[in-house]
């Protein structure tokens, strides 16, 4: 179920990735600094933190609600 989800997220990303990465390596413009490996690792991070909740959704949905029923019943 979680892994349709998963891999077509992960393509989308991977596929927009690609796509900036070889936009900015055909640039000549040095003045840009180190933007594109800024990109880089905030596009990695934020795959890595979707992943991770595509693929815990339901275990973090049942903590949550493990909490809450301790908190409403004590």
């Amino acid at each position: 179920m979680y892994t349709n989800s998963a891999s077509r997220l992960l393509l989308f990303l991977g596929t927009a990735l690609t796509l900036r990465l070889n936009q900015a390596l055909k640039g000549d413009d040095r003045e840009r600094g180190d933007v594109p490996g800024w990109v880089m690792i905030t596009l990695m991070s934020a795959t890595l933190v979707a992943f991770i909740l595509v693929m815990a959704q339901e275990y973090l949905g049942a903590m949550f609600e493990a909490a809450m029923a301790k908190v409403n019943n004590p």
